[in-house]
């Protein structure tokens, strides 16, 4: 069931967020990234998502990771998100899904998740830290935090620009930013590494702000198959490279 076939809660207005709409459109369920990316999760946290009682995501998107948490653990995933046409293309099937500002801190929602999931948002945040007291708000005393960033800003390029990247993050960077807001990074890795080459392509590539289609389209099911075997060439956790950092992080207050 589809999020058209469904109510979506509108506890606050639509508002424009700094994200490219082409995203949308290339970042399928089968795309070789979100196939690892979600893989990568299992590997960090599987625990922590298998025994969640109350969990919720953060930008939620088109429901990509709501539908994979849903087909492998059976639980549902709340979706918070701004982007209303976003919300119309959402491919979750049992989660609940809200039109919502978390700045806006809903009384009934504070302190009620045990995990969060914020996968590939806060780079799109310019007050990191206000946004992350934001989201605290909303979990649990002991409750957990996922996060995914893009890795390094050596990386960043016209793609990131085209994304609505602010930024790119180091796991120094990413547990220091934690630590200042009350979250203790009890896990992290970078994971990418074998796809480090096709960053620094991607760097080299040249595209308008408007369109960043080029730097994630998998170039066809061959292209994206051989990408998808590429991408699990390498040890987890690692701290040494990546183009992406996952971190576990519990909240501390």
């Amino acid at each position: 069931m589809r999020s058209q076939d469904r109510a979506v809660a509108y506890l606050s207005p639509s508002m424009p967020v700094n994200m490219g709409d082409w995203w949308f459109d290339v970042a399928t369920s089968d795309h070789f990234w979100i196939r690892r990316r979600f893989e990568v999760m299992r590997r960090l946290a599987d625990p922590v998502v298998r025994n969640a009682r109350r969990a919720a995501e953060i930008g939620c998107g088109s429901g990509l990771l709501q539908k994979d948490i849903e087909d492998h653990y059976g639980i549902p995933v709340g979706g918070f998100e701004l982007n209303e046409a976003a919300l119309q293309k959402n491919v979750s099937r049992r989660s609940p899904l809200y039109l919502y500002n978390i700045h806006q801190r809903n009384p009934e929602f504070r302190a009620h998740f045990d995990l969060l999931l914020l996968f590939d948002v806060l780079e799109h945040i310019e007050d990191e830290s206000g946004f992350l007291q934001s989201v605290k708000f909303h979990l649990a005393e002991s409750g957990t935090l996922l996060i995914n960033v893009p890795a390094h800003q050596f990386f960043y390029s016209d793609y990131d620009r085209a994304a609505g990247h602010i930024r790119r993050y180091s796991v120094g960077r990413l547990a220091r930013v934690a630590e200042e807001n009350g979250l203790r990074a009890r896990a992290v890795t970078y994971w990418g590494l074998p796809l480090v080459p096709l960053l620094l392509l991607r760097k080299a590539m040249r595209m308008e702000r408007s369109n960043g289609k080029a730097g994630f389209d998998a170039r066809g099911r061959t292209m994206n198959t051989l990408l998808s075997s590429l991408a699990r060439c390498e040890p987890l956790p690692q701290t040494f490279l990546g183009t992406s950092v996952m971190a576990v992080l519990e909240n501390q207050s």
